[in-house]
């Protein structure tokens, strides 16, 4: 392992150590808290004895006004207490970030998602190169936590992207890499919610909340509404100085206001049940956007993102400000109080009302825009991670050219990296070699690699400079019972796939692993040969890995258009050994005869 990721983790396990202390002191905390709490009720019941016991004088006086200090107290308490608690449950959060970071970087399984709801083998590459699902370039890169930010890494490992494009999100994600201390914090603050409870929010404001709230539009409900707790006190000062009958007046009130919310009940639930108990994953989800807010944002496409009118932090915690009070209904005897004397429920849906027509759209674009920063977190989180990966240099000139070029889905310690150039106009790359040799893999480090590349991120290289292309593979060929499709059949429709692909878009290049399987070694013959033959017609590039060495042999039609590269293979004492490098030329060592003769069959 290199020094500089040996000094990263370091830090990361540092970190961790700084969080557990944090926590651990946090949890004293709330726990001397608990021991207060109990002590003021205890001190709350001493003094109701006394106050029982007590004779009608000045002490039992002053007995009464003692008896609320310990309520205020108490409710103080419960205030720091709750406090406390969330900021222990962020930093547990925290922890979780910074555990995970050293956990990959050990080895270990990325916490994050991994993509198996991206995988399609109908995708012109996806399935081949692992990009997405159990142990794939996704799994390995993705710092996600919500259903956007998922989205649109997916897509930017998926998607042929405009050269321009890349630039600017290279230049977003080495702005990043910077601030990449701060990051955790904002990583921390949307972990641990549930991604699809952020998307039923967002679907709310966007369709569905402002035909809900229709019926608050009254004015005289609203002014109604509005003046309610003054016309409580009123009739409560009432019947305290002038006359008891104000009592009834005030019972009745309550009994009116009861029948109102049952009235509006079914309309009032709708509402809540789409914001009911979110108000602590919006004030995380604020907390994050305005870390986004605050920082000196330099590269073009973070800018672009940050296009709200408003603080959309402050209107979210408006937001969970208004959902906090409207959750008092969840506890029957509170809501039922509030509720019959100052209409509560409905005060909060016209206070919801209010905040929607003010600042929903610009909330739901910070929400949007929430994915946008994940992703290239996310990206610049393996920059970080990686510190020996190159950004690679984009260019409108046909090109492919990397030095030390390695999978980085490999282990370091495992890892061979090769050099590859394309010629100035396309080829068609003939790679031969017995097996295990690594002819497949190669073709995946450049593929994988290619897509690092369009999504703005650093490559496993030292160097690469190449051109935007259309990737398109043929590897990892399977039939399908369901489909009543043979190999063959499947190795077919991928074939004219690729073709369909290559003549629409000729910026396209296909990386292929043994052609034709499923045929007999005189069709897979001519059947490859009339392929690489298609591909150097549409002038397409294409690196054509196969046991084949008769394709070797196109070069000496196509000397301009063909070249022949290997990996070959050394006997040493009747072992094989790899040393899995890519070499000019055919091979001329195959290892079948000898796997062969180790299990007792020999070839003459």
């Amino acid at each position: 392992m290199l020094k500089q990721q040996t000094e990263i983790i370091a830090g990361y396990d540092q970190n961790i150590k700084q969080v557990i202390a944090d926590i651990d002191q946090t949890k004293k905390l709330i726990d001397q808290l608990s021991f207060i709490r109990i002590g003021l009720f205890v001190a709350e019941i001493i003094l109701f004895i006394f106050l029982v016991q007590s004779a009608d004088d000045e002490l039992r006086t002053l007995i009464q006004i003692g008896l609320l200090v310990p309520v205020i107290i108490f409710a103080l308490v419960v205030r720091r207490q709750s406090i406390l608690d969330r900021e222990n449950d962020y930093k547990k959060q925290l922890l979780w970030v910074y555990e995970n970071e050293s956990n990959i970087l050990n080895g270990t399984e990325n916490g994050y998602d991994a993509g198996k709801n991206f995988q399609s083998e109908l995708h012109p590459y996806s399935s081949d190169l692992d990009i997405f699902g159990s142990a794939s370039l996704f799994a390995l890169v993705n710092r996600c936590s919500t259903k956007s930010g998922n989205d649109l890494l997916a897509k930017s490992f998926a998607e042929k992207p405009v050269k321009n494009n890349i630039i600017q999100r290279q230049e977003a994600v080495r702005e990043m890499v910077a601030k990449i201390a701060d990051t955790f914090s904002f990583r921390a603050n949307l972990h641990g919610y549930d991604p699809e409870r952020i998307e039923l929010i967002k679907t709310q404001l966007k369709h569905q909340l402002g035909a809900q709230l229709e019926f608050v539009g009254s004015k005289i409900l609203r002014l109604y509404v509005k003046f309610v707790p003054y016309i409580i006190i009123a009739l409560v000062l009432a019947a305290l100085l002038v006359s008891s009958v104000f009592w009834k007046i005030l019972i009745l009130l309550c009994i009116i206001h009861a029948g109102w919310n049952v009235l509006w009940g079914a309309k009032i639930n709708k509402v809540f049940y789409s914001f009911g108990g979110s108000s602590s994953l919006l004030n995380g989800y604020a907390t994050a956007i305005l870390w986004t807010e605050n920082q000196d944002w330099k590269s073009s496409y973070t800018l672009s993102l940050l296009d709200s009118k408003i603080p959309a932090s402050k209107e979210i915690k408006a937001l969970s400000k208004i959902i906090k009070n409207f959750d008092a209904r969840l506890n029957m005897i509170v809501g039922g109080i509030l509720n019959a004397l100052l209409l509560w429920d409905l005060r909060c849906c016209i206070s919801l009302d209010i905040w929607y027509k003010s600042s929903s759209k610009e909330v739901i674009k910070a929400l949007d825009h929430l994915g946008n920063f994940e992703e290239i977190i996310s990206l610049a989180t393996t920059a970080y991670n990686q510190p020996n990966w190159v950004f690679p240099v984009l260019t409108d000139q046909f090109a492919l050219n990397g030095t030390q070029i390695g999978h980085p889905l490999i282990d370091e310690q495992l890892r061979v990296s090769n050099d590859f150039n394309l010629e100035a106009k396309p080829t068609v790359d003939i790679v031969t070699g017995s097996n295990m040799a690594g002819k497949s893999t190669f073709l995946r480090t450049l593929g994988i690699n290619m897509v690092l590349a369009y999504a703005g991120a650093p490559v496993c290289a030292n160097a690469m400079q190449l051109s935007v292309f259309s990737i398109n593979t043929y590897m990892r060929i399977k039939d399908s019972l369901n489909e009543s499709t043979s190999t063959f059949k499947a190795e077919l429709n991928r074939l004219k796939m690729i073709l369909d692909n290559v003549v629409k878009d000729k910026d396209t290049f296909v990386l292929i692993d043994e052609m034709l399987r499923g045929t007999n070694s005189r069709d897979k013959y001519l059947g490859s040969k009339v392929f690489v033959q298609k591909l150097i017609a549409e002038k397409t590039p294409a690196l054509f890995a196969t046991h084949d060495l008769q394709l070797a042999d196109l070069i000496l039609d196509h000397p301009e258009t063909v070249r022949n590269f290997h990996f070959d293979i050394q006997i040493t004492a009747g072992e094989m050994r790899f040393d899995y490098q890519l070499k000019q030329g055919p091979c001329k060592t195959f290892n079948a005869a000898i796997l062969l003769k180790e299990i007792g069959l020999s070839l003459d």
